[in-house]
């Protein structure tokens, strides 16, 4: 007869196996840690990571311990272990393969939202399978696609509109990508690095410095992280126009100048977050969905340019002080693991 702890669990893993994770154990100090497996049961499966992204906006707030109070909740991460600020593991940006499983998943190449570790065992339900045109090395972008999107579902951009993206990182390009594709609408993106117009120049988006920028938008979508470029969101956007704020600050207090043109021109200023799908998708979309649509969207392969490094995932706490710290220039940072 078997022990209470096995009922129900299935034969793919004869024992228990272990896996190594990467954690943040003191704000700005991350190391690896050894944590048991257990073997998984009906309906899961047992991921071996491929390859994982680092989602640098809001990963460096969690590294450097910079996740206010009354964010600790709608902060997790859907497969967090451990505490704000520390010391947790953290991370949403997973491309593996599944070992063991459901025979329609095994052996597929999967997206999780599962922090830098390198196997894992979660709900069949919890991976998605990678689009067969989609290579592993690219579907690290799925979370911040996703994030993209829903930026662009709340910006509601219309034909032949002005937009600017202020913000050349990963998701502000990623915002500019998909709104110059819509017919007739036009898109600068706009960023104080002049090294980022060869990333604009490679995703067919126009781009410009703060003092180049055209004015009189009817659109701006913010996704720097600094007040700076929120206020000059303001000054870019044309009368009655709208603002969506895209960016994170964390503990950060922003300073913005809300009076005079914000309201004489009556401006809109909107918050986007992923954590909650856009109201008029609400009835028939669910986060599955958008991911599913996220993962499709990664077909270009003008995308890789995204991609900024790459590392062994050993390397990690040794880089993370860098990657996460300031002036940091890194796009997606890309983790290989080993096979």
């Amino acid at each position: 007869m078997s022990a209470p702890d096995d009922v129900g669990r299935n034969s793919y893993v004869a024992k228990e196996t272990s896996a190594t994770a990467f954690w943040v154990i003191n704000p700005s100090q991350g190391e690896l840690r050894r944590e048991q497996l257990i073997p998984p049961i009906q309906d899961e499966v047992l991921v071996r990571t491929l390859y994982s992204g680092i989602s640098r906006g809001t990963e460096s707030l969690v590294f450097n311990g910079r996740v206010p109070e009354s964010e600790v909740s709608r902060m997790r991460a859907p497969f967090q272990s451990g505490e704000f600020p520390a010391p947790v593991k953290y991370g949403y940006c997973s491309v593996g393969r599944v070992e063991q499983g459901p025979d329609t998943l095994l052996n597929k190449t999967i997206f999780c939202l599962f922090p830098h570790q390198d196997q894992y065992i979660v709900p069949a339900s919890a991976v998605l399978e990678v689009p067969a045109n989609v290579p592993a090395k690219r579907a690290v972008l799925a979370a911040n696609m996703e994030t993209a999107i829903n930026g662009v579902w709340d910006a509601e951009p219309m034909l032949g509109e002005r937009i600017s993206v202020i913000g050349a990182g990963v998701v502000g390009a990623l915002v500019a990508y998909l709104c110059a594709q819509i017919p007739g609408v036009t898109v600068q993106l706009v960023d104080t690095n002049p090294e980022r117009r060869q990333l604009a120049e490679q995703l067919g988006v126009a781009f410009c410095t703060p003092e180049q920028a055209t004015y009189d938008q009817d659109c701006v979508i913010h996704a720097s992280g600094q007040s700076a470029g929120l206020r000059h969101a303001l000054e870019l956007v044309g009368s009655e126009g709208r603002i969506i704020e895209m960016s994170w600050f964390g503990e950060g207090d922003v300073a913005i100048p809300l009076g005079g043109a914000f309201h004489s021109q009556r401006l809109t200023l909107k918050a986007s977050q992923v954590g909650q799908l856009s109201p008029k998708l609400r009835p028939r979309w669910d986060y599955q969905r958008r991911l599913r649509l996220a993962l499709s969207l990664l077909v270009d392969e003008r995308l890789d340019a995204l991609i900024s490094g790459e590392s062994d995932f050993a390397q990690l706490p040794t880089l993370a002080p860098k990657l996460f710290g300031p002036g940091s220039v890194e796009l997606c940072h890309r983790l290989r693991y080993s096979s």
